[in-house]
């Protein structure tokens, strides 16, 4: 968890109940795991989504309250910080969401298991000619997170083979990364049935402000459309890239990160380098902490 989320957590009552809510929400103390709890047993995938959710909207509370944040045009998340959105659109409610999220995890952990996967982070090379060697191995583009970053995912013997594919067509670099399964995959598509469930037993609201979703890159206009994507963006390529290239043609000129680390603060300047854009680090050590 970043400095700034335990700052947050022991000094704004906003975020100290929000981290409560959350607490009493799962039924364990998941600030704990998320303050003093051990490394590997945060980065589980099925604790670190419900953590990540709870900073962020710790973070956002936060903000709001303070007075920092403009009331935005649009929303957008990344993969997971797309519940982030949802919430901050009053589509979900924080404590549906932290379930959500907290079941996301436990199934993408549970097939993990079942079908060990793999993923790399790919830089220096063409998106299109990372989705070629990926098509030729079989592999699955998870990520069009840059221009100059793409990263993959699938059964870990092919990754390794589209790893090596992708070496020879020249790029830059090629990173594995740590994670437990081949999210956004082909892999992860036997979760949609019963993550559908799950979707389908909680309170959906049409946003009241439009959330540009990972799947389409477009705005999503209804209860059923956001149903529809939180099933579908387990399988399926997280599209930052045109979500930005959407948000940028829509007349959006300024960016703020909400949450824990400065990652999308740094897509989004290579994406689009004539905006203005900000972290929610940044904004609180502005405000002073």
């Amino acid at each position: 968890m970043s400095a700034w989320g335990v700052i947050l957590a022991r000094t704004e009552s906003a975020a100290r109940l929000l981290w409560e809510e959350a607490d009493q929400t799962l039924g364990f103390a998941l600030s704990t795991l998320a303050f003093q709890g051990s490394a590997d047993e945060l980065q589980a995938t099925e604790n670190a989504q419900p953590a990540l959710l709870a900073a962020s909207i710790a973070t956002l509370r936060v903000l709001t309250g303070r007075g920092v944040l403009d009331a935005p045009a649009f929303l957008a998340g990344h993969s997971l910080g797309e519940y982030t959105a949802l919430v901050a659109a009053q589509s979900l409610t924080f404590a549906d969401a932290l379930r959500l999220v907290r079941t996301r995890g436990e199934l993408m952990a549970a097939a993990g298991r079942r079908a060990p996967g793999a993923m790399a982070a790919v830089m220096g090379l063409s998106p299109e000619a990372v989705a070629a060697a990926c098509s030729a191995e079989g592999v699955d583009v998870a990520n069009y997170n840059s221009p100059e970053q793409t990263v993959i995912s699938g059964e870990a013997a092919a990754v390794g083979r589209a790893i090596e594919h992708i070496k020879q067509e020249g790029a830059r670099r090629v990173v594995p990364l740590p994670v437990s399964g081949a999210f956004h995959s082909r892999l992860m598509r036997p979760l949609a049935e019963e993550f559908s469930g799950a979707v389908n037993g909680v309170a959906i609201a049409e946003p009241n402000v439009p959330v540009v979703c990972n799947v389409s890159a477009t705005p999503l206009t209804s209860a059923e459309h956001v149903r529809r994507e939180l099933v579908e963006q387990l399988y399926s390529p997280v599209g930052w890239v045109r979500t930005l290239e959407f948000l940028r043609d829509a007349g959006v000129g300024r960016y703020v990160e909400v949450g824990p680390g400065k990652v999308l603060t740094g897509l989004t300047k290579r994406t689009l380098p004539g905006a203005t854009v900000a972290s929610s680090d940044g904004l609180l050590t502005a405000v002073g902490g």
